[in-house]
């Protein structure tokens, strides 16, 4: 009944914007409008090219915040585990730069302030195909995005026969970087940075972070985006010029950092020296590791977890093994891990064990046999993990293209937005439902949706 509600509303959004006055696209105008206003326009690309919402059933929602906690709380367990057992810190494949800063405290307890979980959901089943501990990527684009296709008019008309509910967004991640910042020791209104990597060239994704800038000055607390190049560390205090920075939002991964800068950096200093409230803090990387699958699957490592989490593992997280020679157990028997990537690579994915795009990803399916086994040999050297396959779940959406609107096939991807341990929000990116290189991606508005 619940796939159902959403099926059957997704007909109807289609048939108005199909209808007059609609179909002539005149209302788009306005949405490109205010997307340009908000620099979410970059030369003639939208950030959400996308005319139709996502919507998800409360039932759907309910789904996701109970087995997106469950598994969070799983991999925190298994992250306080790792910092006091050298052995199984070790089954992660930390760098030794990221093995120092794990070991530094940031100053408060929580391991995940603002984290996400990357998920396929079809009908009645999901799947998490990673989690992203780094930052709370497109938040504020859903939030902004919400807000503007709320009263548009085919929503407006859409919403005659359905309700919508707008998720919230910057809200509760300021409430959550808030309390880090309480945790941490910090008594005043603290002056806010936004990290980002600077880009030799303006993309959609950089355009985020000032959008983030923008709603957290419209709660009120100064704010601003810096990248690393601009900070600066002395007598005790990081900055961007005259701007003291006493809370700093990471948006950007660890390995992006490390790849660029040492440990002497201003950052890392302030961090280390118990100068600057960081969110996320370093020690949350261990989650970042596509490693921490192949411990969430491995039935000794979990054994004595509670029930709840052991549930929303066997059922949501796919089979995920370290690459090396080694045996190991699938489904209850002992194989020969090489040798069962070799002859099984139809059901299965080679991906780098850190997100950096460094690395390829190699889907067997899509890969010849010579290929996959030449893949295999990389993936001994470097650092991967194999996954079982999914099936990515995918759904046609209308897309304004060169001033009219086509109907394409995108991946979708619900992404659950967790703060503190709880799922509070929840944001829908699109991509190309095929291997053939596309730009038409983005985040698209998401809705919690029952009937009237």
């Amino acid at each position: 009944m619940s796939q159902k509600l959403v099926d059957d509303a997704v007909v109807r959004y289609h048939k108005i914007l199909e209808s007059e006055p609609h179909s002539n696209l005149e209302w788009t105008d306005a949405l490109t409008e205010r997307m340009r206003a908000h620099g979410m326009v970059v030369g003639t690309r939208l950030a959400s090219p996308f005319l139709r919402p996502h919507f998800l059933s409360k039932k759907q929602y309910e789904q996701l915040s109970k087995a997106g906690e469950s598994l969070l709380s799983a991999i925190e367990r298994i992250e306080s585990l790792a910092l006091s057992s050298p052995s199984l810190l070790q089954r992660m494949e930390l760098l030794p730069a990221e093995r120092m800063l794990a070991s530094i405290n940031p100053g408060y307890s929580f391991l995940h302030v603002a984290s996400l979980l990357n998920t396929n959901l079809n009908n009645g089943n999901l799947q998490f195909r990673n989690f992203q501990a780094s930052s709370a990527t497109g938040l504020a684009y859903g939030e902004l995005l919400a807000d503007m296709f709320f009263d548009a008019p085919p929503v407006k008309e859409f919403r005659k026969k359905y309700q919508i509910t707008k998720f919230g967004g910057t809200k509760y991640l300021l409430s959550a970087i808030l309390k880090a910042y309480k945790a941490y020791g910090g008594k005043k209104q603290p002056n806010i940075a936004v990290l980002e990597f600077k880009q030799p060239f303006q993309t959609i994704d950089s355009a985020e972070y000032t959008v983030l800038v923008e709603l957290l000055r419209k709660h009120g607390y100064p704010a601003e985006l810096v990248n690393p190049e601009q900070l600066d560390y002395r007598n005790g205090v990081l900055s961007k010029g005259d701007y003291q920075i006493d809370l700093l939002y990471r948006a950007s991964s660890l390995q992006e950092f490390l790849l660029r800068f040492d440990l002497n950096h201003p950052l890392v200093n302030a961090y280390r020296d118990g100068k600057v409230c960081m969110v996320n803090s370093f020690r949350a990387e261990l989650a970042q590791k596509r490693t921490m699958f192949s411990l969430l699957t491995d039935d000794q490592v979990t054994a004595k977890f509670p029930i709840a989490e052991r549930r929303a593992i066997a059922s949501s997280i796919p089979w995920t093994r370290i690459v090396t020679q080694a045996k190991t157990q699938r489904a209850g028997e002992t194989i020969d891990l090489p040798e069962y990537i070799s002859a099984n690579k139809d059901s299965l994915v080679l991906v780098p064990n850190d997100s950096t795009g460094a690395l390829p990803i190699y889907d067997g399916l899509a890969t010849e046999k010579p290929a996959w086994d030449r893949a295999l040999k990389q993936a001994l050297r470097e650092r991967y993990v194999v996954q079982e396959r999914m099936q990515p779940v995918t759904a046609m959406f209308p897309v304004l293209f060169y001033g009219s609107m086509e109907m394409r096939e995108m991946q979708v991807d619900v992404h659950p937005h967790m703060f503190l341990g709880e799922v509070k929000s929840c944001t829908t990116h699109l991509g190309a439902a095929n291997s053939a290189f596309s730009t038409i991606e983005g985040v698209t508005p998401t809705f919690l949706l029952s009937g009237k």
